[in-house]
């Protein structure tokens, strides 16, 4: 049995050691925002926090996890936004939609631990998330619209 806290709740699971977080959240608990993108933590589809941190939850291994995670699903409430997902509707980022939780989630990430983040800082730390839409100026625009957002409050 291996214990986890997925969005502030305990669980426990059986499974390999070896199994990827992703397929953990995905087929063990039923917790599909993080998605399967690539499998080689290359897209980021997949990314989750860790203790506040943005992994890609395709390459981590369930018996190396040390710590909480957050899925987008436990980023905010439909009642209470979390700052980035309030500025992904505003800015009207989503397109397809199959990258966003994981856009989002490293967009949060990165906003923790860069509270100013200049034009080179996104696009360096949202560089491995991948948009096949191409919406990369609204992610961008949508990150500083989070930014400014957070600084008021």
């Amino acid at each position: 049995m291996t214990s986890l806290t997925v969005n502030g709740k305990q669980y426990e699971v059986e499974v390999e050691g070896d199994m990827p977080l992703l397929w953990v959240l995905r087929d063990e608990l039923g917790i599909t925002g993080p998605k399967y993108g690539c499998g080689i933590a290359q897209c980021g589809a997949c990314t989750v926090h860790v203790d506040g941190v943005a992994v890609r939850s395709c390459q981590l291994a369930i018996g190396d996890l040390d710590g909480e995670v957050t899925t987008i699903e436990g980023l905010g409430t439909p009642q209470t936004l979390h700052a980035v997902q309030a500025a992904w509707i505003e800015h009207q980022v989503a397109q397809c939609g199959y990258c966003q939780s994981g856009q989002i989630m490293q967009a949060a990430s990165l906003l923790d631990v860069n509270p100013e983040p200049t034009d080179e800082d996104i696009d360096a730390a949202m560089s491995g998330n991948l948009c096949r839409c191409g919406t990369y100026v609204r992610i961008r625009e949508a990150v500083k619209s989070a930014a400014a957002k957070l600084q008021e409050a």
